[in-house]
């Protein structure tokens, strides 16, 4: 017995007021946020423009001295200079490169404002009870949808792909944030309120560089996710290695598919093994200085 429902004239007729709705929307104030994004499409353009123009040795000499600074660690160091010279021999440098512009400034989006939203969750139980319902719909929904409303307010480009990766990347960083303030010691804040501190400076000099390892922690799964979605996002313009894998899947090309694919994945364990050594070696100086 089928579960009973509207007519289907009713359900279309809903479909298309949706649609007429949205159509209205995006022809009214698409424009206007277009213009609002604007900064975000030039920094994108310049940044993506620098690491294109920055000699191959550059790239690989200036970001090794950046990752033995975070990390101090030779074997990350050498699986670096090892895997990105190997995507530079096979033919995918450009494409790697482009994909990191979009995936640093989506991180960069996701950081500014996910951060401050998780803080005002961890302060506020309100502010907790109407984001965690929009935290679960944006990490539920398939990653596809996000394209529809992008579209029909920007177009194709990259500004529509950076929007549709940062709705998509975003909340693990508002999680883990609002998670590390939630699970410092009420002890020490109630020390640093009767040492006269206030709450900004608290929250400044006390609760963060405590809770700084957790929200790497959602930094981390927010680059892991952005990395995932430029393949879904270079379906609306976004060039890089996501178009490459795109390209392999429409054309059924095995070789562009897997060298393609290993160059994301050697960016992700990069970036990942980076963020989770920058983390425990700050831990670990915290203790030292603590015993």
């Amino acid at each position: 017995m089928s579960f009973p429902s509207l007519d289907k004239q009713t359900i279309t007729a809903l479909k298309k007021s949706i649609d007429a709705t949205f159509r209205e929307f995006a022809s009214n104030w698409g424009e206007w946020f277009t213009e609002l994004l604007s900064p975000l499409h030039w920094l994108l353009i310049h940044f993506e423009k620098l690491l294109l123009v920055t000699p191959w040795y550059v790239f690989l000499g200036l970001t090794s001295l950046l990752i033995w600074k975070l990390t101090t660690s030779w074997k990350i160091v050498l699986g670096f200079l090892s895997s990105f010279t190997l995507i530079g021999l096979v033919g995918m440098w450009d494409d790697t490169m482009r994909t990191l512009a979009i995936v640093v400034i989506s991180t960069f989006v996701c950081i500014v404002i996910g951060i401050p939203v998780g803080i005002l969750m961890s302060k506020k139980e309100t502010a907790k009870k109407i984001m965690l319902p929009i935290l679960d719909l944006m990490q539920t929904i398939p990653s596809f949808v996000y394209l529809i409303p992008v579209i029909m307010l920007f177009g194709l480009g990259k500004v529509p792909g950076l929007i549709a990766i940062c709705f998509f990347a975003i909340p693990p960083v508002i999680r883990f944030t609002n998670l590390g303030l939630r699970e410092i010691d009420k002890d020490l804040t109630e020390t640093a309120h009767a040492l006269g501190l206030k709450p900004r400076h608290i929250l400044l000099f006390v609760e963060l560089p405590l809770a700084r390892s957790v929200i790497l922690g959602g930094v981390n799964q927010t680059v892991m996710m952005s990395l995932a979605m430029v393949v879904i996002a270079s379906m609306i313009g976004v060039r890089g290695l996501g178009s490459q894998v795109m390209n392999a899947v429409g054309n059924g090309y095995l070789g562009l598919g897997v060298i393609s694919g290993l160059s994301i994945v050697a960016l992700a364990i990069v970036i990942d093994r980076t963020i989770q050594a920058y983390s425990n070696k700050k831990d670990w100086r915290n203790n030292t200085r603590n015993n």
